[in-house]
């Protein structure tokens, strides 16, 4: 453990792992240092969707179009694969209809096409018969399986870019090239701090300038559907057009929203919209819903679950509704951003996702980050 890195990153989630990759580009000599076994938070419990299409506009959607960029390039050299691509955001009402065609016309929208009723259910057959109005389809998007994703890229780092790893290591301390752990010392010439939901444990006074607070998820995996039954791409619902911000952004969003609080209270109150996707071996993964607190409790209420699977038998004509599996995740929010990297000194970094977009932004965030200590690549 006395051996002098270039780096030491702490945390083994898709953001320090995105910063070693960053790092081992630079020639870098890097060490990951994490308390758990293997990754084991948020990086693992949610989507594994790759979202673009609906991220807030400018740096966070600039990010997850980098980050979408060298999803595509890592995943088949980290012996990753993409399950699908693309997503399909269908509209059930009017407003809806108006909101992604408004947002079609931005910069966004670029390269996504705004799809009829009947084009719609041509692209995804099994979307609900009723209400169904319009759609919008994008490409940028892709999907990997996260819990078996996070530990084929540490492989990969490990075995190809000569990055070691310290599992089962908490850090209890943090200077200016030292870090100090429950196994002994680690000196590093530079130090990234990725704490997820941990703001209470290094630099907790540069966290709390930040107004954090944890956001506390509850998703759940339902059965392999038949066979002939299989997703275009991600799916999303009228809900995630008032939750995205790349979505409120339009005007059209105010009227969309006006109108859910009228009809579809209960699930704004749990912060829930609908995101499905598939797996290889048919199954589902629906959420997500989203409860703020300092410390948020770690109950599932059945009642958020029977209305995450209300929005999803809505929208979706399921040939197997079983639920198999359920789980929570919590990451840090913030109120006016979705990231951030502060420098609380020298040599040293935190780099925080304070959003639920850390999949689809930590490659171009762990760039970003390697940048500030090291300068920009040639």
């Amino acid at each position: 453990m006395g051996h002098s890195y270039d780096l030491a990153i702490v945390g083994g989630g898709i953001c320090g792992l995105a910063s070693a990759l960053a790092a081992s580009k630079r020639g870098k000599k890097v060490v990951i240092i994490d308390r758990d076994a293997q990754s084991n938070g948020a990086s693992v419990r949610n989507f594994g969707f790759v979202t673009v299409t609906g991220q807030k506009h400018g740096q966070t959607w600039e990010r997850a179009f980098r980050s979408a960029m060298i999803w595509r390039d890592i995943a088949p050299k980290a012996g990753i694969p993409v399950l699908h691509d693309g997503l399909l955001v269908t509209a059930q009402r009017p407003e809806a209809v108006a909101v992604l065609e408004e947002f079609a016309a931005t910069e966004m929208g670029r390269d996504c096409v705004l799809l009829t009723a009947d084009e719609t259910r041509e692209k995804a057959p099994m979307a609900g018969p009723q209400n169904l109005r319009a759609g919008l389809w994008s490409p940028h998007e892709a999907r990997v399986e996260p819990r078996q994703a996070l530990p084929r890229l540490a492989r990969y780092l490990e075995s190809v870019c000569g990055v070691e790893f310290r599992w089962s290591t908490a850090v209890t301390g943090v200077t200016a090239e030292t870090v100090e752990t429950t196994n002994g010392t680690i000196r590093a010439e530079s130090v990234i701090v990725c704490p997820g939901p941990d703001i209470a444990t290094l630099y907790p006074e540069r966290l709390a300038s930040y107004d954090l607070r944890l956001c506390k998820l509850q998703m759940l995996r339902v059965a392999p559907q038949p066979p002939d039954w299989k997703l275009p791409g991600a799916i999303m619902s009228d809900l995630s057009l008032v939750r995205y911000e790349g979505y409120t952004g339009c005007a059209a969003s105010s009227k969309l929203r006006a109108r859910l609080e009228r009809e579809q209270p209960q699930w704004l109150a749990h912060g829930i919209h609908l995101i499905v996707v598939q797996g290889a071996d048919g199954s589902l993964v629906v959420g997500d819903s989203h409860h703020y607190a300092t410390t948020p409790d770690p109950f599932a209420p059945a009642v958020v679950e029977d209305l995450i699977m209300e929005e999803a038998c809505r929208m979706l004509q399921l040939g197997n509704r079983k639920v198999i599996e359920r789980w929570t995740g919590i990451y840090p929010s913030a109120p006016d951003r979705t990231a951030f990297i502060d420098e609380p000194e020298d040599g040293v970094r935190l780099l925080v996702v304070s959003s639920g977009t850390g999949m689809s932004t930590a490659f171009a965030l762990g760039e970003e980050t390697i940048a500030s200590l090291y300068g920009h690549a040639a």
